[in-house]
């Protein structure tokens, strides 16, 4: 059986009750309570749930390979929250500098290159190398933030108490396992890692 338009419709009312699940947990406050290695460990695991999805269940993998290639560079688009990373810093000091500065513009960065992927004519398929470079370079840095993030909450939990409220719990619940999970599917797309009879 192949994947059908019905297939992405239930796939994305699934991310969408996902979503609604993050922010329930972050605006009852739950999230706020949780202390290391807690958000590490959710982190972590809803990013393998994803990838254990599309490994595991053919017609979502097969939804998946189908998708236009631009749908998941357009995802870091979202990664512009470096944005607030840094008035976050500079204006109300309630982040880390060695947080805030570097993953706030290696996000920034991420993100503005993908917006110049996006704006490239012709199917980004047909462009391996690009996508494989800006790739190569988003999941360094999504890594590089996650791996600063869990060092400094776990030297100091209140440091990174920003992570923990709303909008930014959102980034542990929902969006960075989405986009570390995208990273990888990426890799698997323009390496031909795909069969497409699977």
């Amino acid at each position: 059986m192949t994947a059908t338009n019905g297939d992405g419709r239930w796939y994305i009312i699934v991310g969408l009750l996902w979503l609604l699940t993050a922010v329930y947990l972050g605006a009852s406050g739950r999230v706020a309570t949780w202390r290391p290695p807690i958000p590490q460990i959710v982190l972590g695991g809803l990013t393998a749930l994803v990838l254990v999805a599309v490994v595991a269940l053919p017609r979502f993998r097969r939804w998946v390979r189908a998708l236009d290639l631009r749908w998941l560079v357009a995802l870091h688009l979202t990664r512009f929250v470096g944005i607030y990373f840094l008035v976050l810093y500079y204006r109300d000091g309630a982040l880390p500098y060695a947080f805030a500065v570097p993953g706030g513009w290696g996000d920034i960065l991420v993100a503005t290159l993908a917006l110049a992927l996006l704006a490239v004519s012709g199917p980004l398929e047909t462009r391996r190398r690009l996508v494989g470079v800006w790739n190569t370079l988003g999941l360094m840095d999504i890594l590089f933030v996650v791996a600063t993030a869990s060092r400094l909450a776990l030297a100091d939990p209140d440091s990174m108490n920003a992570l923990l409220h709303l909008p930014l719990s959102l980034l542990v619940t929902f969006l960075v396992p989405l986009i570390i999970a995208g990273h990888v599917v990426v890799f698997w797309r323009i390496l031909g890692a795909a069969n497409p009879q699977n």
